[in-house]
């Protein structure tokens, strides 16, 4: 007999069942367990019974059938059949043939009409069924800058893997990066992106109206048909850019101050965007209709211009120059000279000059008083004073000394007497490297005649500096001048006679040795450690030879070229420092500001700086060399410090610091200024110790983390530290008794 199978799908919302009949197989001599298969496993369900001739059947029900996107199905090997083996799909019903799984998708069932995409891989909307999954794109290749002042061209190559799309484009993410520490903000909207941030299908785009001497981080992203249906962001290219010095923006407007039958006197606004310091401005002017024009100069923002025609209307036009150049001029404005001249008027403007000569005869009188009267309290003052306030000058036959140029009255007369003058056509700036006290300090080229073009470091004296502040600036020139040592840092010259004032010196390329060791931890031997130390004492031997005290020596003073040679620099900065200075290294100090950690406890209490100061400031120096340039005392505050030094603490050997170097240390340490070792003992000393290299194995066990206290021999000191209480108590007694404020 026939068996006929029957598939029903029921419905629990319809209270009918509809059902679709069809005979698979003739099952006369099949009774037996047919093995079906269903999918979904869970939605079938058997129902076994007999029909009215009381032959058995078996009946297949499946629910849901309302719900969209039904695959509902029952397969049996016992029935020949078309259903795709696993690996292949047919995608529509019917007689087609199966094919196999497209690229980067699979199926481990039979009969599928799709296969999913294999993990990382994605169909976007618009790929149809049997289309390949693909994945999002590498990053854009090759990416080249051009900088042009502050205008940046960016060009790059296609991704190595375009993730098996053509749909690849591009977006182009703009961060402004202020601090090296401080992590990158986006561009503001200022910033033109052309032709567009999002959605670039050429590659190639310009960035325009960016910050002069600023350093930017570009991002291009590439992104395809799938990239938003994966979870990760966008894979990118990233570029650094420092910006170049900028001409100036156009000056605003000019106004008439004054006009006479022969002169102009005009004023105007600076540039909105001076992007540098401005050196001077160029004035131009013709009479209306003349084709001749002249030019002036002037170095503030404001001039006379003379020699005129009475009664004549004049166009004049102003711009600013930088060491970029000449910005654009400024929109022509018309301005004319009166008919007569008012006698009057010549005698009221002169006024204010006779005024101000007379009060000039006046304070010129007083200030002679008062300077008679310092030099007589001068010289009643000691001995002591005289020593550490007064000239670094020494008498020898034979034997250079130095000259401190704050004795003289005019410091151009010492940065012209110690420091070569250079033309400003022999300097370019190239970027702004950082920040001193001063103003900024860039990198650049000097191209002077006869010589070979050479990589510098210049430093520039900020807009709006006062003359005390222009004096200290130049004196540091007028200082570096006098100096001639491979271990001394080289000043190449000077440029007073522009605007900015510059001092030019050598490049070194490593930059200042405590962050040059930081970012180097461990990478060294101790015996080019103690060569570092070497060059250092070396440098410091010929300034004391000199008669000269440093005081400010510490790692951060100290610059390192690619040869790992070290060089002192940055002379006397700390005498210069006054209390508006918010460098948290220096804490006032009767008067002045002094870096506590590094200083010797006589030059923090009565301003005792001498070579043997130095000398325990080289101490300290040696201590951040052979740490890798840990801070001193760590995060002990100032007063702590100098409470723990007063009671004979001194800093532990760093860890695998070699005890003869600890013990050099210490010598440095004593607190009897007069016992510590002289910079010429400290370079015998390492000499020794380079040569006999041996010496350098014997690692001290000590660890680093709590302070030393020194007893009466230095060989017999022990291991204290100090707990809260103590610092409680210490700190309320050095309050007491140093005038130091922290």
């Amino acid at each position: 007999m026939t068996m006929d199978y029957l598939l029903w799908m029921c419905s629990f919302v319809l209270p009918v069942v509809l059902a679709v009949e069809e005979t698979l197989m003739d099952s006369k001599w099949a009774t037996t367990e047919l093995a079906w298969t269903t999918f979904p496993e869970s939605g079938w369900e058997e129902v076994s019974g007999y029909d009215d001739s009381m032959s058995p059947i078996r009946t297949y029900q499946v629910c849901n059938v309302r719900e969209p996107n039904q695959n509902n199905w029952l397969r049996t090997d016992f029935i020949p059949r078309k259903a795709c083996t696993p690996g292949s799909f047919k995608y529509k019903h019917g007689e087609d043939s199966c094919y196999p799984c497209p690229p980067n998708s699979r199926t481990s069932y039979r009969g599928a009409n799709i296969c999913p995409c294999q993990n990382g891989f994605y169909r976007a909307d618009s790929d149809s069924p049997d289309s390949a999954c693909t994945t999002k794109p590498s990053p854009p290749q090759y990416v080249i800058s051009t900088v042009n002042e502050t205008s940046i061209s960016l060009e790059w190559e296609e991704p190595l893997d375009t993730g098996g799309r053509d749909d690849v484009i591009y977006n182009v993410v703009c961060k402004k990066c202020l601090h090296d520490r401080s992590p990158c903000t986006r561009c503001d909207d200022n910033v033109d992106i052309s032709p567009r941030r999002l959605g670039l299908t050429q590659k190639k785009v310009v960035m325009r109206n960016l910050q002069a001497h600023t350093r930017y981080s570009f991002e291009i992203q590439a992104v395809n048909g799938v990239s938003g249906k994966s979870p990760g962001a966008p894979r990118y290219a990233t570029v650094n850019i420092t910006t170049n010095q900028a001409a100036p923006s156009a000056i605003p407007t000019v106004h008439l101050m004054k006009s006479t039958s022969d002169t102009l006197s005009l004023s105007w606004l600076p540039p909105e965007k001076p992007n540098g310091v401005i050196l001077d401005y160029e004035i131009k002017y013709y009479e209306r209709g003349q084709a001749m024009s002249h030019t002036v100069t002037a170095q503030h923002s404001s001039v006379r211009v003379e020699g005129l025609r009475a009664a004549t209307p004049y166009v004049v036009q102003v711009r600013a120059r930088t060491v970029a150049g000449y910005g654009r001029y400024s929109i022509p404005k018309d301005f004319s000279t009166s008919t007569h001249s008012d006698p009057m008027k010549s005698v009221q403007d002169q006024l204010p000059l006779i005024v101000g000569s007379a009060s000039a005869g006046l304070v010129v009188i007083v200030a002679l008083v008062v300077i008679a009267i310092v030099c007589s309290r001068k010289q009643r003052s000691s001995s002591e004073l005289e020593y550490t306030e007064k000239l670094q000058q020494y008498v020898s036959p034979g034997v250079k000394v130095y000259i401190d140029p704050f004795t003289y009255e005019d410091p151009n007369e010492a940065v012209h007497e110690f420091a070569k003058e250079i033309d400003i056509s022999c300097v370019k700036i190239e970027e702004v490297i950082g920040a001193g006290e001063f103003g900024e300090v860039c990198r650049g080229r000097l191209k002077q005649p006869g010589r070979r073009e050479a990589v510098v470091a210049i430093k520039t004296l900020k807009a709006g500096y006062t003359e005390r502040q222009r004096r200290d600036f130049l004196g540091e020139a007028s200082i570096m001048g006098q100096f001639d040592h491979p271990n001394v840092i080289r000043l190449e010259g000077v440029l007073t006679r522009s605007c900015p004032v510059l001092i030019i010196t050598e490049f070194m390329e490593n930059g200042a040795l405590d962050s040059f060791l930081r970012l180097n931890d461990g990478r060294f031997t101790v015996t080019q450690l103690v060569g570092i130390l070497r060059g250092i004492a070396a440098g410091m031997k010929y300034l004391s030879d000199m008669n000269y005290v440093h005081r400010d020596l510490a790692a951060r003073n100290i610059l390192v070229n690619t040869n790992l040679v070290c060089k002192v620099s940055d002379f006397g900065l700390s005498r210069f420092l006054d209390d508006s200075s918010a460098d948290p290294t220096y804490t006032s100090s009767l008067g002045g500001k002094i870096p506590i950690r590094w200083t010797a406890p006589e030059a923090i209490a009565f301003r005792k700086f001498t070579s043997a100061s130095d000398v325990w400031s080289y101490g300290i120096v040696m201590w951040e060399v052979v740490s890798y340039g840990e801070r001193p005392y760590w995060d002990m505050g100032n007063q702590d410090v100098m409470t723990a030094v007063e009671q004979d603490y001194r800093l532990p050997p760093p860890m695998d610091c070699p005890m003869v170097l600890h013990q050099l240390m210490l010598e440095c340490w004593v607190k009897e200024r007069n016992l510590r070792p002289k910079f010429c003992q400290i370079v015998s000393t390492l000499d020794k110790l380079l040569r006999n290299a041996a010496t350098l194995k014997v690692v001290t066990s000590t660890y680093s983390g709590d302070l030393m206290r020194i007893g009466g021999t230095l060989p017999g000191h022990h291991m204290k530290s100090l707990d809260s209480s103590q610092n409680d108590i210490v700190r309320q007694q050095m309050s007491a008794t140093l005038p130091i404020r922290v």
